[in-house]
């Protein structure tokens, strides 16, 4: 089978069993040529250790009724994205609201604040400026202008 329609039938799967839970959404599936299969899933108030593993559990044996792989040879791996993840779906983007983000942009240019808001249409930071610190400026940017969205770790 096709890794994508795989990938398909992983991801309707994993949906299926979230929607016992709205809480919790599917960010992506990936799969490695050793058909180790990636799972990350996020939650609206992130993920509990607990319930990846309940996840795991559930989604391991219906890949193996399942019959996607030859003779079952894989590997699943259940895990929220990491802080290294970008950014992938606008409910991502919704629960890290007041945190502090570096956004990408299509055109090379980096913006790092604080995130204000999200529509459906766009984001809005806020950036600090000056030499102090003491400036504050709103940028609004659209999300056909984000390349890609990383969570700032800040100590």
């Amino acid at each position: 089978m096709v890794n994508e329609q795989v990938i398909a039938s992983i991801r309707q799967l994993t949906e299926e069993l979230l929607s016992l839970d709205p809480g919790y959404f599917l960010v992506e599936v990936r799969i490695k040529p050793t058909n180790n299969v990636k799972v990350f899933v996020d939650g609206d108030k992130g993920v509990p250790v607990e319930k990846l593993v309940q996840l795991n559990r559930a989604l391991y044996a219906q890949l193996e009724a399942a019959g996607l792989f030859p003779d079952n040879n894989f590997s699943l791996e259940v895990s929220s994205p990491g802080l290294d993840e970008p950014l992938k779906l606008h409910r991502q983007y919704l629960k890290n609201i007041g945190r502090k983000v570096e956004t990408t942009l299509l055109d090379g240019t980096v913006k790092e604040g604080t995130l204000l808001a999200v529509t459906d249409t766009q984001i809005t930071l806020e950036e600090t400026l000056g030499k102090k610190k003491d400036q504050k400026k709103q940028t609004d940017i659209l999300f056909t202008e984000i390349k890609h969205t990383i969570v700032c770790i800040v100590f």
